[in-house]
This record gives structure tokens, sequence and C-alpha cells, in this order.
């Protein structure tokens, strides 16, 4: 008796024998090295702190007029700010704005970039002419000063406020990215077959151009959320946003220019915890970005 397969239940199959050797792959390659998975563990631990820590934390954190500037102890591991605040609480309740942020900046400076640049790069001509200058305008855009004027009228009280502002000032970069690795690939064989087959752009573009940008666009994504936190955590810094929210710029801010951390020592711990979690945020993305750079070049795979 002979068994027939159909072609949809085969490819079927075959697709997912692939996605289950790829997963099988990623693990082996965040296996092999400990600073990889500890990489992973520190960004879902931030994930982990910006979903959780405002559902345990009160909206209002309590205050101690008693313990301004209490030491690191048991009760609060990195002691209290100038008004008897635990620091971690306000770490904790102020990752949620900052992740956010970063998050909505990483997906929109992405999805813009990569859209533009995939469609310059595979149409080129009066398309590719008309959006390179675009990008040119957008890269030209000074944005610090465009953020102090916007912060007279707009306070950013919404992560999403500000990481569509950071995402549409940010994509200008990525755009130009795209496009360079677009106009190498579309010279490729597959991507001659594709056209000579007549096939629409949209199918080539989506099915044969994006997959094969997938892990750059990913390494991009992931380096977009670290410099969309050193943005935001900066002008809150320089005090250039309103403090309408909690986050790691607004405790930066408060301790050197209200708390006095650079004078007095036991105001450094509210100094030094902020800072503490923007380098720990970095690190595990870094360990994520070279785990990824392994994960989808097979040349640097080891033995």
């Amino acid at each position: 008796m002979t068994v027939t397969v159909m072609p949809d239940m085969a490819t079927g199959t075959s697709r997912a024998t692939l996605r289950r050797n790829f997963w099988r792959g990623v693990w082996r390659v965040l296996c092999r090295k400990p600073s990889r998975m500890a990489g992973v563990i520190i960004v879902l631990g931030f994930a982990v702190m910006g979903v959780i820590g405002p559902l345990v934390y009160p909206a209002n954190l309590p205050r101690d007029d008693n313990a301004l500037y209490a030491s690191p102890s048991l009760q609060h591991p990195f002691g209290t700010d100038f008004e008897g605040t635990d620091v971690l609480a306000l770490v904790v309740t102020g990752a949620r704005y900052v992740l956010l942020t970063g998050l909505a900046t990483a997906l929109i400076t992405v999805a813009l970039g990569t859209l533009i640049g995939l469609f310059a790069g595979f149409r080129r001509g009066g398309w590719d002419s008309a959006l390179m200058r675009l990008t040119d305008l957008n890269l030209a855009i000074p944005g610090l000063p465009l953020l102090l004027v916007l912060s007279t009228v707009w306070k950013f009280t919404s992560p999403l406020e500000m990481g569509l502002v950071l995402g549409l000032l940010g994509w200008g970069g990525v755009a130009r990215a795209v496009r360079s690795q677009t106009l190498s690939l579309r010279e490729r064989g597959f991507i001659e077959a594709a056209r000579g087959l007549g096939l629409p752009t949209r199918h080539i573009i989506g099915r044969e151009l994006l997959p094969s940008m997938a892990p750059y666009i990913a390494m991009n994504m992931l380096i977009a959320v670290t410099g969309a936190v050193y943005a935001q955590v900066g002008l809150f810094f320089l005090g250039v946003l309103p403090f309408d929210a909690n986050n790691w710029g607004v405790m930066l801010n408060l301790a050197v220019f209200s708390g006095g951390a650079l004078t007095t020592p036991s105001a450094l711990p509210y100094l030094l915890a902020p800072l503490l979690a923007i380098l720990l945020l970095t690190l595990g993305i870094v360990l994520i970005v070279d785990a990824m750079d392994e994960i989808f070049n097979p040349r640097l795979r080891e033995e």
C-alpha cells in the first residue's frame, strides 16, 4: 500500500523541523558560553522588573523622615534617598518607563528604517533618490534642540510618547545601513531568479530579502534599545524634560543636583543604584548581541 504525502503537509512538517533545529542551535550557542546565558537572564530580569515592579510597590512610595539617606541594610538594600524613600523601590518602579521607552523606540526605529531602506535599495531610481533625501533630512535634524522645544508643550509622561519621538528621530541610520545591505543582496542569484519568475515586489521584499536580513535587523533592534535608554536617561539627567514620571534619569538628576551625591558619601548609593541598573542592562544586551552574531553567522560557530 502506497502512502501519499500531501505537499502542504510536507511543507508544514519541514518548516516545523527547521524551527526546532533553529531553537536547538540557539540553545547550544547560549550554553556554549556562560556569559551569554547570563545576558539572557539579566535582560529577562529587567523585563520582569518592568512588568511586576509597579504591581508590587504602591504608586506613591512611602517616605520615612527619620531615615534620610539611611545606609544599605536588609530593609533597604541600596539605602534611602534624601526623602527617606527606598532606593531599590525607585529603581524597580522607574524601570518600566525606561524599558517601555527603549522598546517603543527600537520598534519604530527598526520598522521605519527597514521599510524605507528595503524599498529604496530594491526599487532604486527615483524612489531611491527621494527616500534617501528624506533619510538625509532625518539625519540632519538636531535631536536635542527639537526635544527642548517639544518639552515646552509636551510633558512626555507616557513612555510611548518618548519612544515615538526618539524613534522618529533615530531611524535614518538604520535606513542607510539596510539600503546598503539590500543593494548587495538584490544582485544575488535567488533575487534574480525571483524577478525572472515575475514575482511581485511585495513578495520579493517580504519573502526573499527580509528573511535574509532578519539577523541584521534583530541586532540593530537590540542596539537601538541601548541607544534609547542612554538618550532618555541623559535628557532627564540634564533636566531637559519635566520630572512628571519616575525613572533612572530623574534619579540621577536629583542625586547630583538636589541630593548632593557628589559631595555627601551617604548619598552615593542613591547615585550608584541607577548607574548600576543601566550598566547591567547594557551588559545583558551586549552579551545577547554577541550570541546572535554567532547564531546567524555559521562561520563564527565554534566546533
